[in-house]
C-alpha cells in the first residue's frame, strides 16, 4: 500500500484538492487499491471545517468527486503512518518539519518538486484563482504519479 497525505496551510483548498484529484486519478487507472490518500494542515485555523466552497465547484466543474472531508492537523506521530508526505509550498515544508522534526526517511517534498518546474502553488484562499491551482497541482500529479508508479512498481 503506498500512503500519500498532502499538506497546506489550513487543509481547505490545495491540500484537499490533491487528494480528490489524486483518487480521481488513482481510480480511472484501476490502482486506487494499492493506495491511501488523505490531506492534513499545518495550522489550527480551519480545524473541522470541510473543503473550501472554490475548490468544491472547481471539482465540480471538472467532475471530479468531492470526498467527505473535515481539515484536520498533521501531529508529529502521523510522520511514521505515511510513505509521502507532500506540501504546497516552501512555508508549508517548513511547518512540516516543524512538527515532525528530523525528516529522517526522506518523505517530505513539494508536489511541483516532481515536475520539470519546481515552484510554489499559490494559496487560492488569498488569490482567489482556484483555476490555476488546479492546474499547478494536476501538473504535479501527474510527475508525482509518474515518480510514485516508476519507483513503487
Amino acid at each position: 500500500m503506498i500512503k500519500v497525505l498532502f499538506i497546506c496551510h489550513g487543509n481547505i483548498c490545495r491540500s484537499t484538492m490533491a487528494q480528490f484529484v489524486m483518487q480521481d486519478m488513482v481510480n480511472k487507472l484501476n490502482i486506487a487499491d494499492k493506495f491511501i490518500i488523505d490531506s492534513m494542515a499545518t495550522s489550527t485555523e480551519e480545524i473541522g471545517n470541510g473543503p473550501h466552497y472554490g475548490t468544491v465547484n472547481k471539482m465540480r466543474e471538472v467532475g471530479i468527486a468531492v470526498l467527505p472531508h473535515r481539515a484536520t492537523q498533521l501531529k508529529k506521530s502521523d510522520y511514521a503512518n505515511w510513505d509521502y508526505i507532500i506540501g504546497m509550498d516552501k512555508w508549508n515544508i517548513k511547518n512540516i518539519n516543524r512538527i515532525i522534526g528530523e525528516d529522517k526517511d526522506n518523505k517530505v517534498s513539494m508536489l511541483l518538486d516532481y515536475t520539470d518546474n519546481p515552484r510554489d502553488i499559490a494559496d487560492p484562499w488569498y488569490t482567489g484563482n482556484f483555476d490555476k491551482t488546479y492546474d499547478d497541482i494536476v501538473e504535479g500529479l501527474d510527475a508525482f504519479l509518474d515518480f510514485v508508479l516508476k519507483r513503487e512498481g
